[in-house]
């Protein structure tokens, strides 16, 4: 409930303060030249994402590796929401990292400023879908298993929608090359969401 709620807040915040009393319609149809504020608005959206998946796939999470367990600050110690949110925002920094430094490898950086716009309004309401799941989860009776594979399903599909709209945005979002479109939709957007599983579902 904390971390449904204190989403809605969080983007209530950002549309108020960040993007100036905007709506949520004219959050998603701005375009880059009109957007304001975008890093900070990105990076809140990130993290309440990164909440969010967190509260759902924390539950069917399998165990918390004991490198971890064996952490103990004040007598407390990571559980698997902790775990899960750690390794989803640990992923987030270094697939950033790697993507900047891609973009600028193949002297794309003037796109990034599109990728981020785009990304933040795919994202949003993306966590919108988050949130619905959230409430079903905790506050309905939902059989666990056949919830986890409809999330799974969901996910999935959200995945692929977000590198079609990557690549046929009508902004320049990706690099300009096809080559490097499909360079970075492989190596930065598929493997490294595999190895994420891998890390928390071995």
């Amino acid at each position: 409930m904390y971390c449904i709620l204190g989403s809605i807040f969080a983007y209530i915040f950002m549309l108020s303060v960040f993007q100036r009393d905007a709506n949520i319609k004219d959050f998603l149809t701005q375009k880059v030249d009109d957007s304001s504020n975008l890093l900070p608005s990105w990076l809140m959206i990130s993290i309440v994402r990164n909440v969010l998946i967190a509260t759902l796939l924390s539950q069917f999470v399998p165990i918390v590796p004991k490198v971890f367990t064996d952490i103990q600050v004040g007598g407390f110690q990571i559980n698997k929401f902790g775990f899960t949110f750690l390794a989803l925002l640990v992923f987030d920094i270094l697939h950033n990292i790697l993507t900047f430094l891609f973009y600028a490898s193949v002297g794309s950086s003037k796109n990034l400023k599109g990728l981020t716009l785009a990304s933040s309004k795919y994202y949003f309401v993306e966590s919108i879908g988050l949130i619905i799941a959230g409430f079903a989860l905790y506050f309905y009776p939902v059989d666990l298993v056949r919830f986890f594979y409809i999330i799974i399903l969901i996910i999935s599909c959200s995945f692929l929608l977000k590198n079609l709209i990557y690549l046929f945005h009508n902004q320049p979002v990706l690099p300009g090359k096809w080559y490097y479109k499909f360079l970075y939709i492989c190596t930065l957007q598929i493997v490294p969401v595999l190895v994420l599983w891998k890390f928390l579902f071995y």
